[in-house]
C-alpha cells in the first residue's frame, strides 16, 4: 500500500489535551473499526481506519490510536498545532481530505469538534451531521432516480427536540460527515499487538491561518464525573426542591456513585447543568442507574438507556422511564429514598458488626 490513503478509508478526528486524548475519540476509533469490518463483510471494500492526529510531540499518541482500532495515523507534527485553533486543524484535514478522499468522516461532539467539524464540511462541500447517537452501515433506496446506493452511512440522531429519531444520508457527496456526542460509543478495550502504520505529513500553513494567536490558556477541570460512574442517582422535576436532592446526594454517596438529573431539574435550580443528563446534557452507561421523579422524556432516556440497570421511582405509573426500567417503584421520592437509604445504613452496619465479631474471635 502506498502512503495515500484508500478512497473508501473512515477518518477519525483523534483530539488531545495535554497528552491525552479524549475519550471520544477513541470511541469513535472503535466504531469505525466496527463500520469498516462491516463494510469488508458486504463487499468487496476493505476501507481502512485512519486517524487524523494534529498536535506537536505527540508521535507516543499514535500508537494509542492504532492500539484502539485504526489501521493507519496520519500525524500531523508542527510547533503551530500544539493547541488546538480553528484554522490552522482545519487547514490540515481540508488539504488532507481534498488529496485523499476519504469516504467517512467521524468528529466527537465536543466544544473542539463542533467549532471544527462544519468548517471542513464547507469547505469540502459536503454534509455534516451533528450529534449522532448511532451509526450504522446500509443500503438506500432513491425513488426519484429509481437506484439504490449501496453501504452508505446512517447517520442517526434525535430531532424535533428529541421527539424522533432521524437516520440521515449523504448518498451524492463525500465525506459522508457526522460529529457523535460523547460517551454514545462504547470506547474498545486497547490491544498493544495491533499494528498500524504512523505517516508523518508535511504542514503547510498559510499566513492567514494563524491570525489567532494563543497569548495563555486556562483550564477548569470538572468535579462531576458522570460519564466514568459507576452508580448514578438522578432526579427530575418529581423531586420536590433542594431538600428531597439532598437525599440523592445521600444515597449517591452511600453507593459510590454521582448525582445526576434532567434538564428539568436543571431548570428548577435544583443542581448545575454540570449534572445534567440527556440529550442537552451527559451520555452516561453506568452499571445502576437509578431515576427518582423522572418522567422519562426521549431526550434524558437517550442519553442513560444504555445503563446496565435501570431503577425508576415515579407516582406516575405509565411514566415512559417504566418502559426501560428493569426494577420499577410506583411511590413518592421522598417516601421511596429514605427508605431506600434507610435500609442500606443499616445493613453497612449489620455487615460491619459481623466483621467487628470476627475479628473478637480471631
Amino acid at each position: 500500500m502506498t502512503n495515500e490513503t484508500a478512497a473508501n478509508a473512515i477518518w477519525v478526528f483523534i483530539e488531545h489535551t495535554d497528552g491525552v486524548i479524549a475519550d471520544v475519540s477513541l470511541e469513535l476509533t472503535g466504531k469505525a473499526r466496527e463500520l469498516a469490518d462491516r463494510l469488508a463483510a458486504s463487499s468487496d471494500r476493505a476501507p481502512e481506519v485512519v486517524g487524523l492526529l494534529c498536535g506537536h510531540d505527540v508521535d507516543a499518541l499514535a500508537h494509542d490510536v492504532i492500539a484502539h482500532g485504526a489501521d493507519r495515523v496520519i500525524l500531523a507534527d508542527d510547533p503551530e498545532l500544539e493547541l488546538y485553533r480553528t484554522l490552522p486543524y482545519a487547514r490540515v484535514a481540508i488539504t488532507e481530505a481534498r488529496k485523499r478522499g476519504p469516504e467517512i468522516f467521524l468528529i466527537g461532539g465536543t466544544p473542539n469538534g463542533r467549532d471544527f467539524a462544519p468548517r471542513v464540511a464547507s469547505a469540502l462541500r459536503c454534509g455534516l451531521t451533528a450529534d449522532c447517537t448511532d451509526l450504522q452501515i446500509g443500503d438506500y433506496y432513491v425513488k426519484k432516480e429509481d437506484r439504490t446506493y449501496k453501504d452508505l452511512l446512517f447517520q442517526i440522531r434525535p430531532a424535533f427536540g428529541g421527539n424522533l429519531i432521524a437516520t440521515i444520508v449523504n448518498p451524492h457527496t463525500r465525506p459522508q460527515m457526522a460529529t457523535v456526542r460523547e460517551g454514545v460509543m462504547r470506547k474498545p478495550a486497547a490491544d498493544a499487538s495491533r499494528k498500524g502504520v504512523v505517516e508523518k505529513i508535511a504542514v503547510q500553513l498559510e499566513p492567514e491561518d494563524l491570525v489567532l494567536e494563543v497569548l495563555s490558556r486556562q483550564v477548569r477541570k470538572s468535579t462531576v464525573k458522570l460519564k466514568d460512574a459507576p452508580v448514578i442517582v438522578a432526579g427530575g422535576a418529581g423531586v420536590d426542591g433542594s431538600e428531597e436532592f439532598a437525599l440523592l446526594r445521600d444515597l449517591a454517596n452511600l453507593l459510590g456513585g454521582e448525582v445526576g438529573a434532567s434538564r428539568a431539574a436543571v431548570d428548577a435550580g435544583y443542581i448545575d447543568r454540570a449534572h445534567q443528563v440527556g440529550q442537552t446534557g451527559t451520555t452516561v452507561r453506568p452499571r445502576l442507574y437509578i431515576a427518582a421523579g423522572i418522567s422519562g422524556a426521549i431526550q434524558h432516556r437517550a442519553g442513560m438507556d444504555q445503563s446496565s440497570k435501570i431503577i425508576a421511582i415515579n407516582t406516575d405509573p405509565s411514566a415512559p422511564m417504566f418502559q426501560i426500567a428493569h426494577y420499577k417503584i410506583v411511590g413518592d421520592v421522598g417516601e421511596v429514598l429514605p427508605l431506600i437509604i434507610k435500609t442500606l445504613r443499616e445493613r453497612s452496619m449489620d455487615q460491619s458488626d459481623g466483621h467487628a465479631g470476627e475479628a473478637d474471635e480471631e
